[in-house]
């Protein structure tokens, strides 16, 4: 239970007053219950007319009689005075609609009571998606190339609804139940101690067996958890993946892998399901045992001679007994849930408690503008799994205004080398400087407010034109918005679209062709105005005619700016003031193009190779 109250701790607080109000709701629905309760005795002597006694008023400042046998008694001579003047038909009139006003009364505190818990159920699940997602957005890119997307999806979703169904959904239960307990279990006390400590003895017992039973569940829960990430990274890798799919013909295969995962989750949902309904009749038959054994032992002491309670008060008792029996089912059903939702909080807090190793340190500086140069100083680097180093000494200056190329065959580093300066990734080995400044030394945000990127695949977002190009700039206005588009020449095929900048773009831009795509990325960063730029093979998969488009818009933006551009088609970086040649995580070549072709080495070769 103290993961729990951590979970409860952490997410409830900002919600204290709603709690507040839930208490005090509840407190007023266990009186307006009990004392609507009471009226049960007084109804049961006029309809039997079973006490033939005679009852005098006792003054409430009595001190030489209990509370208890002062309010019984005057209530019975209430009732039996009332009778003498009204009549018995009118007094049971009047007791049985004080008793619907009393229920009303009651009901509605109740339903109040639980209408006060719902802003605390919502905003738990929404605080909680929202600090998923926080963290989602701070961790860095090496953490995502260790995890499958489906499997965060399915903790996000799944696993954040389990909580809700299973945690937050028995608050109610936990403020409401304790409350109901002290007051019926009170309530109890007065009427008839003996009969109360009789109880006693059974209900632990009930409590501890219902526990007994539910133990598994956490586990299995995990289990079952863990079979929905899986089917959910199923669903979008095939979502991903369907044109090679149909290209293949493994619709089949596909099938068959997705009916092993969901069969073996229906089979571990079945077993926790079992074991989940399983909590109301135990829970029925256990409540009922201990009835018929209180309705024993009580009705032994009003057959006998020395008989404390009356058929009526023995009566209310069974009914105020029967009410606190509800509670206690109710603990036991959370004593299901809450594990089960622990198992889900346990998923989740993976991603929550997971280390981000490109933190920004306390006393970073920020950072408004690039004066000098960018240097990597002797860089080593590998992934987490350490099974391969990626860079191997690297050293490299890149001044301001100028543009560096970097080339070399697919594995060779170009990319991890390039992901260093916006401190997507940190080296383990030497350092990256600009302006003679650690990176890790700045603020993050500065850094990359500094750069801007475009990918060989242009990354869109299902949204308008105009918001894809505006995205990152706070309040972009229209013509400075259409002035990015001019440069990057994308403003003509825009305007042809169905709603202009207004259009939607589809998912990744599903509803535009490679070319324009790239065009709209080039006009983000265009927009962005950074003084550094990253192209990361930005033409390598468009055809003849976009690769021209595309890189007209490029040297553009280019033209006025500090870039590092990823190139696989060395014809597009001839006039680079620079060529850094890679293989196998290091520099091999440097130079212009005419220098490294003179040299008759890597570069050449690559070069001859794209000639045939």
């Amino acid at each position: 239970m103290k993961e729990f109250w951590k979970v409860i701790k952490k997410y409830v607080r900002p919600y204290k007053g709603y709690l507040g109000g839930s208490v005090l709701l509840n407190i007023l629905s266990a009186v307006f219950n009990i004392f609507s309760f009471t009226l049960i005795i007084p109804i049961l002597q006029i309809l039997f007319n079973i006490n033939e006694m005679q009852y005098e008023f006792i003054p409430w400042s009595d001190a030489g009689v209990s509370f208890r046998e002062k309010a019984l008694n005057n209530l019975y001579w209430y009732v039996t005075d009332a009778m003498g003047t009204m009549g018995e038909s009118k007094v049971l009139l009047l007791l049985c609609v004080f008793l619907i006003v009393m229920t009303a009364i009651k009901t509605a505190c109740y339903f109040g009571a639980s209408a006060v818990m719902v802003p605390i159920r919502t905003g738990i699940v929404k605080d909680m998606r929202m600090e998923i997602y926080n963290k989602i957005l701070a961790l860095p890119l090496g953490y995502f190339s260790q995890e499958r997307k489906g499997d965060i999806i399915a903790r996000m979703s799944g696993d954040v609804q389990e909580v809700e169904t299973s945690i937050t959904s028995t608050l109610d239960m936990l403020i409401k139940n304790p409350i109901l307990i002290v007051f019926y279990m009170g309530t109890l006390l007065a009427i008839s101690w003996q009969l109360t400590l009789f109880v006693l003895i059974f209900a632990p017992a009930m409590l501890w067996l219902m526990g007994l039973i539910g133990r598994k569940l956490k586990r299995q829960s995990t289990e079952a958890q863990n079979l929905w990430s899986d089917t959910m990274s199923q669903v979008e890798e095939t979502l991903g993946g369907l044109r090679v799919i149909k290209a293949f013909r493994a619709e089949k295969k596909m099938g068959m892998r997705f009916e092993s995962v969901t069969s073996a989750m229906r089979d571990k949902n079945t077993a926790v399901a079992t074991r989940q309904v399983s909590a109301h009749p135990v829970s029925e038959f256990l409540g009922t045992a201990m009835i018929a054994i209180v309705l024993w032992f009580g009705g032994m002491i009003i057959l006998s001679e020395h008989t404390v309670i009356d058929a009526p008060t023995f009566i209310f008792y069974m009914v105020i007994l029967y009410s606190v029996i509800q509670p206690i089912k109710d603990f036991s059903r959370a004593a299901y849930g809450i594990p089960k939702g622990l198992a889900s909080m346990e998923r989740i807090d993976a991603i929550l408690n997971s280390e981000n190793n490109v933190a920004e340190s306390q006393k970073a500086r920020p950072i408004k503008e690039f004066n000098d140069r960018i240097c990597f100083h002797d860089v080593t680097f590998s992934y987490s799994d350490g099974s391969k180093k990626i860079l191997k000494g690297v050293n490299l200056e890149i001044p301001k205004g100028k543009t560096v190329a970097i080339v070399g065959a697919s594995g060779a580093g170009k990319t991890t080398l390039v992901d260093l300066i916006p401190r997507f990734y940190d080296p383990q080995g030497g350092k990256v400087t600009i302006d003679g400044m650690d990176l890790k030394d700045l603020k993050i945000s500065d850094l990359r407010a500094l750069m801007g990127n475009v990918n060989q695949d242009p990354i869109l977002f299902n949204d308008t034109v105009f918001n894809n190009i505006a995205f990152g700039v706070e309040n972009a206005t229209q013509e400075q918005v259409e002035a990015a588009a001019r440069i990057a020449n994308a403003h003509d095929f825009i305007m042809e679209r169905e709603g202009g900048y207004q259009s939607n773009v589809g998912d990744r831009g599903v509803k535009l062709s490679g070319g324009q795509r790239q065009r709209i990325s080039i006009a983000r960063a265009i927009l962005k105005n950074p003084p550094i730029l990253i192209l990361d093979e930005a033409t390598a998969s468009l055809d003849t005619e976009s690769e021209r488009t595309v890189q007209d818009a490029l040297d553009k933006l280019m033209s006025t700016r500090t870039t590092i551009a990823i190139a696989h088609r060395l014809s597009t970086i001839k006039n680079a003031d620079e060529i850094i040649v890679m293989d196998e995580g290091r520099i091999v070549e440097r130079g212009r193009h005419e220098e490294l072709i003179a040299m008759g080495g890597y570069y050449k070769k690559l070069n001859e190779m794209q000639s045939l």
